[in-house]
């Protein structure tokens, strides 16, 4: 039973995922490529987590912060994928309603932290190429700690006025989501009730994070770009700049994804554009951010060159 009568109304109990496509053949390989993306994803953001635990060449502030956002990556991936796996194995794919704002708080919450993550991570490039003599001050452990605290906290605060949007939404009957999860804005879709403030307080503290964290970002950027343009060494210069290529990778993959997703208005795509973007923002991102900073971070790779030659030769 997905529905119960209350009164006039009739609440739904469960929705219906109408997931990526109904082609059969489509559906058996784009199972296998997630498949392969979501086990990439898990190794890879697990494997950065304990390399950056275990070698202590990296336990500096911009690894740390980066050991949060490999977790983030883990859990924000898996808050959708296995669900969609299901999807492409099962004619019909329902989840429950309590499962449906799980699921959306799940994305909230991590994408969210994901952001703020960005922004610390930044700010530490900002102070280490601006003030370097000051690094250590300005970047010490109680400081890394605290903007972790208002990570987490812009996190919970965020998924928390979803989830009371999602709760004073309702649903007479209709419950096909034409969405691979439980996003929001196909919610409000399906709604049957007035959604003029339940869409719109969302709208306001995810658009207010976004603006926060990308002028962190930018003035960050600007500063260090302009420390970098002062420098008279050539070598100075691209070790400085070489710093932040993979941040710079990853927060270009990350907002321009979000900008599309939560910025655009929904008229300049279709719902089947929005799956798309959405795959690439909950499935491939999460795969890719380790491998960016795997490939393009020498310290990281430094760190796995000497823990794999520790493990072979001990």
């Amino acid at each position: 039973m997905d529905s119960l009568v209350d009164g006039n109304h009739t609440a739904v109990t469960e929705f219906i995922l109408l997931g990526l496509t109904h082609d059969p053949v489509l559906r058996v390989f784009l199972f296998i490529i997630i498949l392969c993306i979501y086990l990439v994803t898990i190794c890879g953001n697990l494997c950065t987590i304990l390399l950056i635990r275990v070698s202590t060449q990296l336990h500096h502030p911009m690894y740390f912060f980066l050991s949060h956002l490999a977790l983030a990556d883990m859990i924000f991936s898996t808050s959708v994928t296995p669900n969609l796996l299901v999807n492409f194995l099962v004619e019909r794919n329902t989840i429950s309603y309590l499962g449906c704002v799980i699921q959306l708080d799940g994305v909230i919450f991590f994408g969210t932290v994901e952001g703020f993550l960005l922004a610390a991570m930044a700010y530490d490039r900002f102070v280490a190429i601006c003030n370097p003599l000051l690094y250590s001050t300005k970047m010490s452990t109680q400081v890394c700690v605290q903007l972790l605290v208002i990570t987490y906290v812009g996190g919970f605060l965020n998924a928390f006025t979803f989830t009371l949007s999602f709760l004073s939404l309702l649903f007479c009957g209709a419950n096909r989501i034409n969405h691979f999860f439980c996003d929001f804005a196909p919610l409000v879709e399906l709604s049957c009730s007035d959604v003029s403030v339940s869409a719109v307080v969302p709208s306001f503290t995810s658009g207010s994070i976004i603006v926060f964290t990308v002028i962190v970002i930018a003035v960050s950027y600007i500063y260090i770009l302009i420390t970098i343009l002062k420098m008279s060494s050539t070598e100075g210069r691209h070790k400085a700049f070489s710093t932040c290529t993979s941040h710079l990778t990853a927060v270009t993959l990350f907002y321009g994804t979000v900008t599309f997703i939560y910025v655009l208005p929904k008229s300049s795509y279709s719902s089947d554009q929005n799956k798309v973007i959405s795959v690439f923002y909950t499935v491939v991102i999460p795969m890719l951010n380790p491998l960016i900073y795997s490939l393009r971070n020498n310290e990281i790779k430094g760190a796995l060159k000497k823990q794999l030659s520790r493990n072979i030769f001990s």
